[in-house]
């Protein structure tokens, strides 16, 4: 059984509009990560890195996303929450993703130089926390970092 198969068609609908929510990204100029956070099939919040139009170090797609759904909840904590992500998320994200009490996070490309969900670090799935998630990266993973490489690829043609 390949790792593909772990995911449902669920899962890969979600990652899906998590990668479209990365081409908003683009298309401000903020490198291409996409989140969205979903509870029993809706959508209670989603978003986009958007650190360089905010001026904000903090505003990460996910955070974008567990901000709008708290929000949306009325409470920061989001028990029975799937959070999928294009990118495998950093230590920031880990920490409030784990603070939120997400039940599960998807992601999808690993981050070799940040990751904090097994790609460097293992905060995420860390077993002192009160509360663990299910922690399943590689869902279109490939998709995912194609996505990102292309972008970077774009950026190094037109910075040439």
């Amino acid at each position: 059984m390949g790792k593909a198969s772990l995911f449902s068609q669920e899962d890969r609908q979600w990652m899906k509009h998590a990668m479209t929510l990365a081409d908003a990204a683009e298309e401000e100029g903020e490198v291409p990560v996409g989140a969205v956070v979903v509870r029993d099939g809706e959508i209670l919040g989603e978003g986009w890195n958007r650190t360089i139009l905010n001026s904000d170090p903090a505003a990460h797609a996910e955070i974008v996303a567990l901000r709008e759904a708290g929000s949306r909840c009325g409470n920061y904590r989001l028990p029975g929450c799937t959070l999928y992500v294009t990118l495998e998320p950093c230590c920031m994200c880990a920490g409030a993703m784990i603070h939120a009490r997400l039940e599960r996070v998807v992601f999808g490309a690993i981050d070799p130089k940040t990751g904090a969900a097994g790609g460097v670090f293992q905060l995420l799935t860390d077993p002192r926390h009160n509360q663990v998630p299910v922690v399943e990266g590689g869902c279109l993973s490939k998709e995912c970092g194609e996505q990102l490489r292309q972008f970077f690829r774009r950026r190094r043609e037109k910075n040439a």
